[in-house]
């Protein structure tokens, strides 16, 4: 595992225990170079999501992209960052449950907009902002609305 502070491809796991949810394994490194320390997470090899966009053509699934997008809608709100990965932990196993090993994008944004409104309202509309595209204020409202 490459040191992300010298880039040093040697380093020795100090301690090593499953994440909350059992999904993964928490691994603290130590750089054999430097000696700093830094946290990988190891995940079961599972075959590929791949998300349906819209226009038919297809990419693969990308927590990252997932999270990135999150964290821009709840920017400036007290929302955890493990609350996020939680919600994101609990879309991909939603999806893998169901056997299929594709989403369509439509699908994926109703499921997170869902969780997401149990997190944070100010998140949600702005999620859904860009999400469902919204072209004017009428339908900023009607997104308003619809949340009481």
């Amino acid at each position: 595992m490459r040191c992300i502070s010298c880039g040093y491809l040697e380093s020795k796991v100090v301690d090593s225990r499953p994440s909350e949810d059992g999904s993964s394994i928490r691994r603290r490194r130590e750089c054999l170079k430097c000696g700093k320390r830094f946290t990988t997470y190891e995940r079961q090899n599972e075959s590929p999501l791949i998300v349906i966009k819209n226009d038919k053509s297809s990419e693969p699934f990308d927590r990252t992209k997932l999270l990135r997008g999150l964290l821009i809608a709840t920017a400036k709100r007290d929302v955890p960052a493990t609350a996020l990965e939680s919600l994101i932990d609990d879309v991909e196993t939603e999806i893998r449950n169901t056997m299929k090993n594709e989403v369509r994008s439509k699908k994926l944004g109703e499921m997170v907009l869902g969780r997401l409104r149990e997190i944070d309202d100010v998140a949600y509309i702005r999620f859904a902002s860009v999400y469902r595209d919204f072209k004017d204020i009428d339908e900023f409202q009607k997104a308003l609305k619809g949340m009481n």
